[in-house]
Formats: C-alpha cells, sequence, structure tokens
C-alpha cells in the first residue's frame, strides 16, 4: 500500500510539472523572488546610458536642451543644431552646492531635484521647481533666487480644484480691461458690462439684463481690434456640485482634515455662455440668436477676425455629438456656422487625446481642419465663408496624430500620423509635410520605429527621438524640409543592460472580433522564464477610450517586467473601443465602456496560448488603476470564464460617478439605461472571482465613493473581497505597499502560494 501511494505522488507530481500546478509554483515564490522583482527598477534603470528623456528648444534659437542618463545620474546637455555642437548645458556641481546652501537640503551634481526647467531667452539663466519652490539662477555667479509661487505640481497629482467648472458669481471686476486704440475700457459692474473713457468717469452701462445667478464675466470680454465693439458672454450658473473628503491621517495634525472641491458629474446642469454683441459708438446691445448653439457643453473664448468684421467662436454642444465653428457679423450679431461637424457616436474633442485642429489662414477665409468624417482622423483645408471642403490635406486608411506647424505663406503643414507605412505596428508614429493642396506628402522621419519629436520656434529644424520596445533610442536634430539628419544627438547605450539580463518585451499580433482587424500587444516574461514551464497570466488593462496604451518605445524598466518575476507572464494589448485607429474602431466603446475591448483581447491571449504552451489561460489575472480599475473589475463581473483575479484601484466603476467630460463623451448625454449597464456596482453580484479592491481616501480625480459603493453592493450581494483603502493618498495604485500588496494578491490567486510572511521580517528585507 505504501508503494502504491508512493508511486501516485510521483505520479501527481510529474502531471504537476506537466501541467504547473500551483503546488510547484508556491516552492519556488519566495522573498528572494520578490527582492528581484522590487529591486529590478533599481537594477535596470541605471544601466542605460545616453538615454534622452526630456528637453524644449531655447527660445527662437537653434539650441536644444536635454536631460539623458549618465552613469550615476542624469546631465542636462546643449545641443546646437547651427554649428553642430554639443556641450553640458551648466556645471552641475556648482548648481547643486548652491541648492544645497539656499535650502539646507543636500544635493548631488548627477542627482538634482528636477527633471525639466526653462531656459531664459538669452540662455543665460535658467527656471526650474525644486525642494518645494520656484527658482532661477544666473549660470553666470550660480546665484539662486527664489521664485513667486509653488513648484510645479508632479503631473501624477491632482490639485483639489483641478475638476471645478466656471467660477463664482462676478458681481464686479477689479480690472478694467483696456480697448487695442487705448480710449476706452469696459468692466463688469454689479453683473454688468460697462464702459468708460480710459481712465475718466463717468460709467456707462452697456447691459442690464446681467443678475447673480446670470451674468457678464470679466474673462469673456473681447475688443474688436478697431475699438468699436466689444464681445462679452453673460453665464447662467448652474450647479455646481461639491464633494466631500475626510483626510484621516494628516501628517501635521492629529485630528482629521475636511476638503471639499466642486467636481461636475454626468447629467449635472452646467453653466451656460451665451455671446452678445455691443458697439461702443451708439452702445447698442445685440443678443446672438442661439439657434446655433442651444446646448452648449463648452464655448470657447471669443476671437475677433484682424479685420473686425466678425468674431468666432468654438461651440462643443453637449453629449458631444455636435460641433461647431461659429462666427458672428459684428455689425449685425448674426451667426453663422463656418463649420458644422455631427457624428453619430462622439467626436474625441477632450483634453486628453483630442482629435481636434483649427487654424485660420487669411483671416478666417480659409480654415486648416481635422476630422474624421471619412472614416479616419485627417486634415482638410475649408472654405471660410461656405464651410466646404476645398480639398482634403490628408486621405487614406490612416490616422493624423497631431499638427505641429503650419506655414501660410508656404502653404505647407508639418504634422505626425501613424499607420501611414506598410507592414509595420500602425501605432508607430512618423514626422510628415504636405501641401495644403493636399499634395507632396513627405515622410520626415525613417520607418520601422516610434518617433517623437519636437520643432524648433522658427521651424527650421526638429528633434527626432525614435525607438521601438526591443530597439534603444536614438536622438537626432533633422532639418525640417527634408528630414535629413543634422546632427546625432546621442544614441542609447543599453549594452551593461543587456549584460544585465534585460529582455525586451515580445510584440505579439492576433486577430480581433471581427477576424480582419490586427490586436496589438506586448509580452513580458520573468528573468528566469523556462518554456518547459507553464506560466499563470496577468493583463495590465487601461482601455480609457481617449487614447492607446501599449508601450512602442524603449523603456530599460517597466512595472509589468517586476510582476512578472514573481512566476508570471505579464501581457498588454489594446483592444477596439481605444483610440488611435479607424473611426470604427473606436466606435465600439460608445454607451459601452463594459465592452472595454474584451471580446478582442480574450482572443488575443487565445492565441497566444495557441502558439505558447508556457502561457496559462486557465490561470488569468487582470490589474488596472482609475479607467483600468473599472475595466478590471469588468473582465470579472462581464468574462468570469476567463478572468479569475482582479487588483482594481481607484476605478471610476459607475460612470454616473465619475468626471462629467470623460463620461458624456464615451457614454452619451442625456444618462440613458446604458451608463447601468455599464456599471460594476450595479453588476457587482455577478462576481465569481478573487477580487482586490485599492482606493485612496484623498483621491480627487476619481471620487473615491465610487469604490465604496462597489463595496457596500458586493457587501449586500454577500461576496467575499479584499479592500485597501490608502490613507491620505491620491489617484494611484497606493504607492510601494498598494503594489506589494497586489504582489502577494497574485501569488496567492494565481500561484496558489502564500506569500513571505512580511510581519516576520526585518525592515531591510521588506
Amino acid at each position: 500500500m505504501n508503494k502504491l501511494k508512493s508511486t501516485a505522488l510521483i505520479l501527481l507530481a510529474i502531471i504537476a510539472i506537466v501541467i504547473g500546478a500551483p503546488g510547484l509554483a508556491s516552492a519556488q515564490t519566495t522573498e528572494a523572488d520578490y527582492a528581484r522583482a522590487t529591486g529590478l527598477r533599481a537594477k535596470y534603470q541605471p544601466l542605460a546610458l545616453d538615454v534622452v528623456d526630456r528637453g524644449g528648444w531655447i527660445g527662437k534659437t537653434s539650441r536644444y536642451w536635454y536631460r539623458k542618463s549618465v552613469a550615476g545620474g542624469n546631465e542636462f546637455w546643449i545641443a546646437d543644431a547651427a554649428p553642430k555642437k554639443k556641450s553640458l548645458a551648466f556645471d552641475h556641481a556648482r548648481l547643486a552646492a548652491a541648492l544645497t546652501a539656499a535650502t539646507g537640503e543636500k544635493f548631488e551634481a548627477l542627482a538634482l531635484p528636477f527633471t525639466a526647467l526653462t531656459f531664459s531667452e538669452d540662455g543665460k539663466s535658467i527656471e526650474f521647481g525644486a525642494a518645494g519652490g520656484r527658482w532661477s539662477c544666473d549660470l553666470a555667479t550660480y546665484s539662486l533666487k527664489r521664485l513667486e509661487g509653488l513648484a510645479p505640481r508632479d503631473p501624477s497629482g491632482y490639485p483639489l480644484s483641478m475638476w471645478e467648472r466656471g467660477p463664482a458669481p462676478q458681481a464686479a471686476s477689479k480690472e478694467w480691461k483696456p480697448s487695442p486704440d487705448g480710449k476706452w475700457e469696459a468692466a463688469i459692474r454689479n453683473y454688468n458690462l460697462v464702459l468708460r473713457a480710459k481712465g475718466q468717469k463717468p460709467e456707462t452701462v452697456l447691459s442690464r439684463d446681467g443678475t447673480e445667478g446670470d451674468y457678464y464675466t470679466f474673462d469673456s470680454i473681447a475688443w474688436s481690434p478697431d475699438s468699436k465693439r466689444i464681445a462679452a458672454c453673460r453665464l447662467r450658473r448652474g450647479h455646481h456640485r461639491v464633494i466631500q473628503y475626510v483626510e484621516s491621517s494628516p501628517a501635521d495634525q492629529l485630528q482629521p482634515k475636511y476638503h471639499a472641491m466642486e467636481y461636475a458629474k454626468p447629467g449635472d446642469v452646467l453653466d451656460v455662455e451665451r455671446p452678445v454683441l455691443f458697439h461702443v459708438d451708439t452702445k447698442a446691445r445685440i443678443e446672438v440668436d442661439p439657434a446655433l448653439f442651444p446646448t452648449p457643453y463648452e464655448i470657447s473664448a471669443l476671437a475677433w477676425r484682424a479685420d473686425s468684421r466678425a468674431f468666432s467662436f468654438e461651440y462643443n454642444e453637449r453629449g458631444h455629438q455636435t460641433y461647431r465653428v461659429v462666427e458672428v457679423d459684428g455689425t449685425t450679431g448674426a451667426a453663422r456656422a463656418v463649420v458644422d461637424e455631427r457624428a453619430k457616436t462622439f467626436f474625441t474633442y477632450s483634453e486628453w487625446g483630442g482629435k481636434k485642429f483649427r487654424r485660420d489662414l487669411a483671416d478666417g477665409r480659409e480654415v486648416v481642419w481635422m476630422s474624421e468624417r471619412s472614416g479616419w482622423n485627417h486634415l482638410y483645408l475649408l472654405d471660410g465663408a461656405t464651410g466646404a471642403v476645398k480639398n482634403p490635406i490628408t486621405a487614406g486608411e490612416w490616422v493624423v496624430r497631431s499638427v505641429d506647424r503650419v506655414d501660410e505663406a508656404k502653404r505647407q503643414v508639418w504634422f505626425q500620423a501613424c499607420g501611414v507605412v506598410p507592414n509595420q505596428d500602425p501605432y508607430f508614429v512618423d514626422a510628415y509635410r504636405a501641401n495644403l493642396d493636399g499634395t507632396g506628402l513627405v515622410r520626415l522621419t525613417e520607418p520601422g520605429a516610434n518617433h517623437v519629436v519636437s520643432y524648433s520656434a522658427e521651424g527650421a529644424y526638429f528633434v527626432d527621438t525614435r525607438s521601438r520596445v526591443d530597439l534603444a533610442s536614438v536622438t537626432e536634430i533633422r532639418n525640417a524640409a527634408d528630414g535629413k539628419t543634422v546632427m546625432i544627438v546621442e544614441k542609447s547605450d543599453i549594452s551593461a543592460l543587456v549584460a544585465a539580463g534585460w529582455k525586451a518585451p515580445e510584440v505579439f499580433v492576433a486577430k480581433g472580433r471581427d477576424g480582419v482587424t490586427d490586436i496589438w500587444g506586448v509580452v513580458f516574461r520573468p528573468s528566469n522564464y523556462d518554456p518547459a514551464r507553464r506560466y499563470p497570466v496577468i493583463e495590465y488593462i487601461y482601455a480609457g477610450p481617449h487614447d492607446s496604451y501599449v508601450p512602442k518605445s524603449f523603456r530599460a524598466f517597466s512595472s509589468q517586467q517586476a510582476l512578472a518575476e514573481l512566476g508570471f507572464i505579464v501581457s498588454q494589448c489594446d483592444g477596439m473601443g481605444t483610440s488611435n485607429r479607424s473611426k470604427a474602431f473606436h466606435d465600439v466603446c460608445y454607451k459601452n465602456l463594459a465592452d472595454a475591448g474584451f471580446p478582442d483581447r480574450i482572443l488575443w491571449h487565445r492565441a497566444l496560448a495557441a502558439k505558447d504552451p508556457s502561457y496559462d489561460i486557465t490561470r488569468v489575472g487582470i490589474y488596472g488603476n482609475s479607467a483600468g480599475g473599472q475595466n478590471a473589475l469588468a473582465g470579472l463581473l462581464f468574462h468570469p470564464e476567463f478572468y479569475k483575479a482582479g487588483v482594481s484601484s481607484c476605478g471610476c466603476h459607475d460612470n454616473r460617478m465619475d468626471k462629467i467630460w470623460w463620461n458624456e463623451q464615451w457614454m452619451g448625454w442625456p444618462l440613458g439605461p446604458e451608463y447601468a449597464a455599464s456599471s460594476n456596482v450595479d453588476n457587482a453580484a455577478k462576481l465569481r472571482g478573487k477580487l482586490l479592491l485599492i482606493v485612496g481616501e484623498m483621491d480627487t480625480n476619481v471620487d473615491p465613493a465610487s469604490t465604496m459603493q462597489v463595496v457596500n453592493a458586493l457587501i449586500k450581494a454577500n461576496k467575499v473581497f479584499d479592500l485597501l483603502v490608502i490613507p491620505s493618498a491620491g489617484h494611484g495604485m497606493g504607492g510601494a505597499y498598494g503594489e506589494r500588496k497586489m504582489y502577494d494578491f497574485f501569488v496567492r490567486s494565481l500561484l496558489g502560494a502564500e506569500p513571505p510572511n512580511w510581519n516576520g521580517v526585518g525592515p531591510q528585507q521588506r
């Protein structure tokens, strides 16, 4: 009997090895694995040398400053395209010493506490943010001057007022806005527009309909160039929602702190602006007919034509399905649509990833306009008088990503685009130039890589950094006329990185749900990867429709690679519903954020598993933050047959709870049943897999109540899950502690292993 038992145990062990059962992984998940994962950034990052990560042109010169990695840290350099020479931007040791003396903190030459700076026009001084302040440094003497105002906020942080919409009622303005000829000035008094001769009394009241709830705004006042007319907006105040925060554990006091911020949500009544025209000589007030802008989400600043014949503004209609450029006659106040764009789904004219560009030529008689009217994002030359298309500037099954420069005299436009070059990654960005008549398309960068470009102020040069996930970066200055290389700025050296064991992520492509469209992704394997083993899979997801997210450029370190070190294969792909492909590809998300490209993602995973037996899709986890947090939980709720465990941090789990512009853009307005259908709160009872929720109590991007409402719904459904609330934390995964909690969660859930006993190890081992 004992012999039979022994034989059975041996067979079970063999089976475990073949199928990759959790028991095998359990024995291999140790503190050493965690140390390798958490120490990967410190190991890899310093080994990639001469990598340019920041830069900018200095005034209107041919000089470009940049920061690059060097042995021991980072240095700032200047490349000058005219003499084709490079030099250090300043004496790093002297600046570090000056900062140390000024602040009392210790700073080192190769570890200066800022990554970006601003050169003065003459290049003799710089400004930067450090030690909680803004500083100016004279590069001749290295004397420092602390400037007024705060240091720039870290881009990952969100000020409490970030999402505030509209000013408080302004009964009167302290300032006067002078006319261009200097003879007149306008201001706000008792919510109305008033006029006076400069510095004189009395004041003439131009409007009498302004009230506390419907008032003229000082910032909207726009004088015509001939000083004969004024355009201004009257603002009808909407509902200004305020959300409350309790900071439980402030650093500077024992008792909690209470915070509040304005935060408009989908469906809220918004401020409504309406332009009004005034004549200075007759004091006439002309109400502009709102037929062309009846339901504004937003109206842009009023801008007069140079000849004072009219003023224009852009109108984004609530629901993001109509977008117009409206021109108002400066004499009669009659309004007409210069551009009238309509979509069955949405326009991507938002703060992040917007497909929007307008440049008026010949004082508005022509317009360079960006549109997806063909089903692909392109540029058009429009007749400013009729709005008719004179000609497409670009065309084809590819995407214009951004416009860098328009030269009206040369009748040329410089722009960036992807998908033009056949048989390469359709997300790779290249730089182009074309004539405004639609001829002369010229690619200015080399194919086969992703390009990040920046043009000089005068447009003579551009800096081009090209790389791929598997190709180290090269930074050059090129001629903007023909794309020829002027000088090589830096070539990255990753020889030491490769020698240390770094391997580039694998690029994988598979067909999406339609069987035709390519879905692109990347795969990260542990450094001790063994193709004979089977590895649980973890997908990193962010399916926010405003962009695409799979990395295309070189990185020495990736957080996905660190997670893989624990014994996983980690992957990421861009499914349908994300941006930078065709309009049809993007429209999949409309009123259906729960889709998140999952049908494409699951097919992509299955195609990879069919090719690679080590890719074990019987054990798939998923994680993400923000919109990715919503997506990660949606994977568990709507596709439980595939996703078995998920970590969701700071998710916008119900799109009625999140910021207005992002959610109404994709989910529509007025609010319909689609919001509930996509809600992780309303669908929480569908949970079958294992879940860890993370939220920062001071998240000012996504209302933390969004996560807590999921918690409430899960409790009501009697579901089992884990919750981590980070005191005083903002919008993120919870820092190093949250990251380790995620590691532990996936080790338990997918490897079937027990993480190290962190309470039983010393601080130096954690």
